[in-house]
């Protein structure tokens, strides 16, 4: 499914291209200032980014220029969005380095010839077979190259994917997260056989050391759901998401690294739940504003699984289940959950 970025300061653009483009098959992420944008990029790599350009604090050849000046960035497929009146700007663009232009206004039909052609052009295909990515959410897995990494040991796993959350390390920092209960000289050990073995199911360069101080190497860099996950969550608290965005979001939360038993990894567990949970009080306010019920009732559900204590998610969900007639509301009221009963 080709990943597409649009950015552009209109927020009724950006809601016309998302769902022209998500009803085409595309996945779709919208940002409404270049900033963000750039952001989202640390994370989130497109397979083409369309850019408005004129906008406030950035234009789009600003934007451009910013993605252009990353040497990853340099080939990504890039295009902008121009009125008549903004030619001589669509001309810098393209020496700027934009592939295309689709001027305004469009049909759908012109958006998805456009963005057809260039996908075809970039060699979508090709692209999407080296990439590598790292998925935490509800799994534990790393494509590299391609393909599964087969793990020498579930601890080089997870100590892949401290790195991915930590960034830059010292060993003892590693082994203190890693072996809380070992002793320091039996945790520096464990972690030194650990970096072998991740290094061994990688490559011998997937990991660089600086001074004792460990990172994963810049070829690694891969597209990681967590982190993706948790810039979309941002976006949803700046109400920048619909309901079926919001939907899409939280249907991607999953347990962060099921089986892995470390402190590290339940700290990102809290962190990541209490986004989900903002996640799914966001979507439940937006189902009850458009007349959703139902779907507002679902939404304070999958709240409580994760904090049955939560009294807004209690009283959105009594209340819900009331205007639907469902008898069910006397058990939401009373606080008392029957989770084995799917609402339908």
């Amino acid at each position: 499914m080709p990943r597409i970025l649009v950015v552009d300061d209109d927020a009724a653009i950006l809601k016309l291209i998302s769902v022209i483009l998500s009803r085409a098959g595309h996945e779709v992420r919208t940002s409404s200032h270049p900033v963000e944008a750039l952001e989202m990029l640390n994370v989130f790599t497109p397979d083409l980014v369309i850019s408005d350009v004129v906008m406030p604090y950035m234009t789009g050849l600003e934007f451009l220029e910013q993605v252009r000046s990353n040497e990853k960035r340099s080939a990504m497929p890039f295009m902008l969005l121009s009125s008549h009146a903004e030619r001589g700007d669509v001309r810098r663009g393209m020496n700027l380095g934009a592939d295309d232009y689709l001027p305004k206004p469009f049909t759908p039909q012109d958006l998805l010839t456009a963005i057809d052609a260039r996908l075809r052009r970039a060699g979508l295909a090709a692209q999407g077979a080296s990439g590598t990515e790292a998925k935490a959410l509800g799994t534990a897995q790393v494509i590299w190259k391609g393909d599964g990494v087969s793990w020498v040991s579930r601890k080089a796993l997870e100590l892949f994917f401290y790195l991915l959350e930590h960034k830059e390390v010292t060993s003892w920092q590693a082994a203190e997260a890693l072996w809380p209960e070992k002793d320091e000289a039996r945790a520096s050990s464990l972690f030194h056989t650990t970096l072998h073995r991740l290094r061994r199911s990688l490559s011998n360069e997937a990991v660089v050391s600086t001074n004792r101080r460990y990172t994963l190497s810049e070829e690694i860099n891969p597209t990681y759901d967590a982190k993706r996950f948790e810039l979309l969550a941002k976006q949803a608290e700046a109400g920048s998401l619909g309901l079926e965005e919001l939907r899409e979001l939280s249907s991607m939360y999953g347990e962060f690294l099921p089986g892995v038993d470390s402190p590290w990894a339940d700290d990102v567990r809290s962190r990541l739940e209490q986004a989900q949970l903002s996640v799914l009080s966001l979507a439940a306010r937006a189902a009850g504003e458009a007349g959703r019920v139902k779907d507002a009732a679902q939404f304070h559900q999958r709240a409580l699984t994760i904090d049955p204590l939560s009294e807004q998610d209690w009283n959105g969900l009594a209340k819900a289940l009331s205007a639907l007639g469902d008898p069910r509301a006397r058990l939401a009221a009373q606080r008392e959950a029957w989770w084995a009963v799917d609402l339908d």
